[in-house]
């Protein structure tokens, strides 16, 4: 691929939150002319999600929280039902996934299992998304969650029956695509 696309100019176009860059390109279609092109890129790092799930209660773990991009798009209350998540930073996608689920949902996870990895908006973000499942005890909940309030994260904690969650997705409560995602493999996979 790299002998199709010649890059000719990329400009930082704002470094405040995370980085937007403006790339202009040449790219050898498929009919073998040159035609050059100009793209927006939100570079925000890679992330990784985990759906919490316990068979013998048939429940999942859940988080709701306020999205401001969710909310300025039209959804009234602005509160999104998630999948506990977070950006790599510089840890790897499972040391992350950990600490996020601890600090998010308040379970310590212990075999998690790793589903796909997917790119989540590939027309504009780079953001490369890792999967996750694990399966939750009682015991496991060694504190309340809710996120971190340094970072302006003011999660509520929701303990599902799965096939509830599943009506959620239907109704549109739940139109997160990371959790959309994972409750479907859930269906396929686990509470078969």
């Amino acid at each position: 691929m790299n002998e199709r696309v010649k890059i000719h100019k990329i400009e930082v176009l704002s470094d405040n939150w995370y980085i937007l860059r403006k790339a202009t390109f040449d790219y050898l279609r498929n009919n073998g002319e040159w035609q050059t092109q100009s793209r927006e890129v939100y570079d925000r790092g890679n992330g990784a999600t985990i759906l919490l799930y316990n068979l013998a209660q048939q429940t999942v773990v859940l988080t709701r929280q306020f999205r401001f991009p969710a909310f300025t798009n039209g959804l009234e209350s602005g509160l999104l039902i998630e999948t506990a998540a977070g950006l790599l930073d510089s840890a790897s996608p499972e040391e992350r996934i950990r600490l996020e689920a601890e600090e998010e949902t308040g379970y310590q996870v212990q075999a998690i299992q790793k589903v796909f990895e997917a790119y989540m908006s590939p027309g504009s973000v780079t953001e490369k998304l890792y999967f996750y499942v694990a399966e939750y005890q009682p015991k496991d909940k060694l504190a309340a969650g809710g996120g971190l309030e340094s970072e302006g994260e003011d999660i509520e904690v929701l303990e599902l029956p799965f096939k509830q969650a599943l009506e959620m997705m239907k109704t549109g409560e739940i139109q997160d695509a990371k959790t959309i995602i994972l409750l479907q493999h859930a269906a396929l996979h686990l509470f078969i």
